[in-house]
């Protein structure tokens, strides 16, 4: 027995079964990280590229004056250019309008849809179908629309009002509402989505107990929906306000920016300047200024609104 016990195997260090259990915790990320290294590639490349070549005077067309540039396209920005604080005032005025309408609009679409009614799978079919089109594709439809021969205003001046050949677009003192209107079509339904979403989430013991304690529909929306639904209308609202700052398609297609430059914005300024002008070096610089006022804007936001810090 002596001599069995002695020549009997060892038992394998702990070490060894430490590093075996190891792999299977590390295989996951083994597996993500060519899509994970590949995606960084594809982010990263194009921001450092930018924001290299905001130091840089580079215009393929003039490439005689193609070089170091360091601040100057930035000082140029803030002190010369009197054209990015007319484009930077009119996207902070299309973004505070947009998302304004459209959190009101989609709020109150999400409150209807989100009741009991004959044909509700439809409604909310048709409601929400207009998030599923691209912008370029509204912009050619809202143009449509707006065609002064067979567009809205004819119709409105054969029933008269307004007149024959109007164009809302072409007019400085309606095509910002014509814009809005059309832009509204498209983003209502993204506030309705998500604020459906997380009010089908909401407890109806919640609204129960409100009523036998006598509390009527607005203060029910009031002290129990509107808690419930912060955060979703915080998220909402930071990503719409994003993503209507850098609003292109639909603008460019509606109106190219004009009248007379009254509804650029300042990405579409950058797009003009990049690829009209072919001044990259100081359109990278645009981006780079726009790029730092929406982090900017965006982490104030969420201090200030405190998203995710309150239980619902």
């Amino acid at each position: 027995m002596a001599q069995a016990a002695a020549v009997a195997k060892p038992p394998a260090p702990p070490r060894r079964r430490r590093r075996a259990s190891a792999t299977p915790r590390r295989l996951p990320y083994l597996l993500i990280a060519p899509a994970a290294l590949l995606m960084l590639g594809f982010i990263a490349y194009p921001v450092l590229s930018v924001f290299y070549y905001s130091l840089q005077n580079y215009n393929p067309t003039k490439p005689w004056r193609n070089g170091y540039a360091g601040f100057d396209n930035f000082v140029q920005i803030f002190t010369k250019d009197t054209q990015f604080w007319d484009t930077l005032t009119f996207s902070a005025k299309w973004v505070v309008v947009e998302v304004g309408l459209q959190l009101l609009f989609g709020l109150a679409l999400a409150l209807i849809v989100n009741q009991t009614f004959v044909g509700r799978a439809l409604g909310r079919a048709l409601v929400f179908s207009p998030w599923a089109v691209s912008g370029v594709l509204t912009s050619a439809i809202w143009v449509l629309l707006y065609n002064s021969q067979t567009g809205i205003t004819r119709y409105l001046a054969d029933a008269g009002i307004g007149s024959y050949g109007t164009s809302w677009l072409s007019d400085t003192s309606t095509v910002f509402p014509a814009a809005v209107v059309a832009d509204l079509w498209r983003g209502v339904p993204f506030f309705a989505i998500l604020i459906l979403a997380d009010l089908q989430s909401v407890s109806k013991d919640l609204y129960e107990a409100a009523e036998v304690d006598g509390a009527g529909r607005l203060k029910q929306f009031w002290h129990i929906t509107l808690p419930h639904l912060k955060d979703a209308i915080v998220l909402s609202t930071l990503l719409r306000a994003v993503w209507e700052f850098n609003n292109v398609d639909l603008l460019y297609t509606l109106t190219g920016g004009g009248p007379a430059g009254e509804t650029t914005t300042l990405p579409l300024y950058i797009a003009n300047t990049s690829v009209d002008a072919h001044n990259f070096g100081y359109a990278s610089a645009l981006t780079t200024v726009a790029f730092v006022i929406l982090l900017f804007c965006s982490i104030v936001y969420l201090r200030l609104s405190k998203f995710g810090g309150g239980e619902k």
